[in-house]
């Protein structure tokens, strides 16, 4: 829960099966927003990205939820891409079949990084790099001044916030080097593949990228059946706590 202020009847908790609990520490130390005994409070949990890691993984994982919480009903799921569509227009279709064989650039401020790399060269692409920010930044493309006056600091005030505004403004540029290097690397022209996530906070960020082409990647939450938890019994369970 990130918000005590909503009124709770069902509480879903999703394990990244990737990156588990990291070290175990609570923010900022790890990423654990509470730690792991509170998962007997939970209701449901879900294994998201198991299609990333071994059956015997997913395995030992759920042998130590149930340590924790012995009862709880737990899910598997995964993110399976579904199209792209191109940065001018959301309403474009390419199928994911485009990519193969071509050079990718995966660009992103996301959680889980490795399955968004991973996933293009499950498609097919010839050779996949990456360029990654941290969680939730917001690309900018030009300098922008920021006047801070503040009194006797106002000389010093207004340095440091060029200074900060300066290292955001280089992340577009930042990637179009890397798209110059793989392009001079391979002879051909990369594609940038961006998370619909990312495109969404600023869908007139990726223009500057120009004459580059910008793909976003659309995909949808698919639950694999196991062990009796499939999409109709958490459909069910939903229902069941909504009526």
């Amino acid at each position: 829960m990130q918000d005590w202020s909503l009124q709770l009847n069902l509480e879903i908790v999703t394990v990244n099966g990737l990156t588990l609990w990291g070290n175990c520490h609570l923010i900022p130390r790890g990423p654990l927003r509470e730690p792991l005994n509170a998962l007997r409070r939970a209701d449901v949990v879900v294994i998201h990205q198991a299609d990333m890691v071994s059956e015997q993984n997913l395995k030992d994982i759920g042998l130590i939820l149930r340590e924790i919480n012995k009862y709880v009903p737990v899910f598997v799921t995964q993110m399976n891409p579904s199209y792209f569509f191109d940065k001018g227009n959301a309403n474009s279709r390419k199928s994911l079949g485009d990519l193969s064989n071509t050079i990718v650039l995966c660009v992103s401020s996301i959680g889980s990084v490795n399955a968004f790399a991973k996933g293009m060269e499950k498609i097919g692409a010839f050779y996949v790099d990456r360029l990654e920010f941290s969680d939730h930044h917001k690309f900018q493309a030009k300098l922008k001044l920021v006047f801070c006056l503040f009194f006797d600091l106002r000389f010093l005030s207004y340095a440091i916030c060029l200074v900060l505004n300066d290292m955001n403004a280089q992340d577009i540029e930042m990637i179009k080097r890397r798209l110059i290097e793989l392009e001079d690397r391979f002879s051909s022209k990369p594609v940038v593949i961006v998370t619909e996530k990312d495109y969404d906070r600023d869908p007139g960020i990726f223009k500057h990228l120009d004459p580059f082409e910008v793909l976003a990647l659309c995909s949808e939450l698919k639950i694999i059946p196991s062990r009796g938890c499939t999409e109709d019994s958490f459909k069910k369970l939903l229902k069941e706590v909504c009526t």
